[in-house]
């Protein structure tokens, strides 16, 4: 680990150099992208000096104890050196974690599908809950939201909606909210008081740049139509809405948020590029003969990821046993402390696999 460590430092410090060269600033790509490696290796070239800096203290104590030393100062010595020697376990367990190989999508946007399942209208309603818990944890983290398509119902829910949410990082702390969602709570049209359970499935997709996955047009059909709203109203009086059909997989694609036909078509291109890709990434792990996958991994839409219960106001992530009884704020966007356990859990994983 600690030779990884040291040609990381050399790296760290020959990208120092470089960044401040006229001729690498005038060469804006090699610039970018030398910027994008030294910011990445910074918190493991920091954490790795931390870990020099005990070490040596840890070796001069040590030293030092070996003299004949004063008692009152031999205690304070020593005090310090078994409270360096907890830190230094601490800081080796933390560079472990930041040595484990990176998702290639962390620092991507994301694609979410938020669909209402079992329950009929009151999983339509959980699903716009959801929607508005993503869209203000995004808030909270300086992140935009923009609706790619959305199917609403008249009571203020969706039966389905997708949505891109743009911003760096945004794939690494999202990527654990796939899979199905249960609610239990009173429908307000529940007239005898009894708790229901519905569910709704989360599907969050990395978004996929056209040279990640080529499309063929031929393999494609598109279809326009004049968008509506919920009650079958025409909201638009051109065909600006487009469904994209990719018959090799039958994958079909709506658009119809904008108002410009062109702009309608580029976002739907880019749900069915984030579908693709998604499918082929999960063919290839089937292939492989032992998962890299954590317990945690990114979900999956069949699987029962968490509850949220109202008259108890809390909410349970079942893959982690971890429950919160904050039902509001998390509702409120407030997921830190469940992405960050799920994280943390993840990384653990992992780091037992030898992964």
């Amino acid at each position: 680990m600690f030779s990884k460590l040291e040609e990381i430092n050399e790296r760290y410090d020959e990208i120092s150099k470089k960044i401040s060269a006229p001729e690498v600033i005038n060469n804006q790509t090699e610039w970018q992208s030398l910027m994008k490696e030294y910011g990445d290796l910074k918190p493991l070239v920091e954490k790795y000096t931390e870990y020099k800096k005990v070490k040596e203290a840890i070796d001069e104590a040590h030293q030092l104890l070996e003299d004949n030393l004063e008692e009152d100062f031999r205690q304070l010595v020593k005090e310090e050196l078994a409270e360096n020697k907890q830190k230094i376990v601490k800081i080796e367990e933390e560079l472990k974690i930041l040595l484990l190989p990176k998702d290639p999508n962390d620092e991507k946007n994301v694609i979410v599908e938020i669909r209402g399942g079992a329950g009929g209208d009151e999983a339509a309603l959980f699903a716009g809950d959801l929607f508005r818990m993503y869209s203000m944890y995004a808030e909270k983290n300086n992140w935009k939201v923009e609706i790619m398509d959305s199917n609403e119902i008249g009571v203020g829910g969706f039966k389905e909606i997708i949505f891109m949410i743009q911003g760096r990082g945004a794939y690494s702390k999202l990527k654990y909210e796939s899979g199905v969602h249960r609610v239990q709570r009173i429908p307000i049209t529940e007239s005898g008081g009894r708790i229901h359970t519905s569910t709704v499935t989360v599907a969050v997709l990395p978004e996929v740049e056209e040279v990640d996955v080529e499309i063929n047009m031929n393999d494609i059909r598109v279809d326009v139509f004049r968008s509506s709203g919920h009650g079958g109203q025409s909201v638009n009086t051109t065909d600006s809405a487009v469904r994209i059909t990719h018959l090799p997989t039958n994958i079909v694609v709506t658009c119809q948020d904008e108002k410009s036909q062109l702009k309608n078509k580029e976002k739907a291109l880019k749900v069915l590029r984030a579908k693709l890709y998604e499918i082929e990434r999960e063919k290839q792990e089937k292939e492989l003969a032992e998962t890299r996958r954590s317990q945690v991994g990114t979900g999956n839409r069949n699987e029962r990821i968490r509850t949220y219960n109202f008259p108890q106001g809390r909410v349970t992530d079942h893959r982690i046993g971890l429950t919160l009884h904050k039902l509001d704020s998390i509702l409120d966007g407030d997921l830190d402390e469940i992405i960050d356990s799920l994280i943390a859990f993840d990384q653990m994983e992992r780091l037992k696999k030898g992964s």
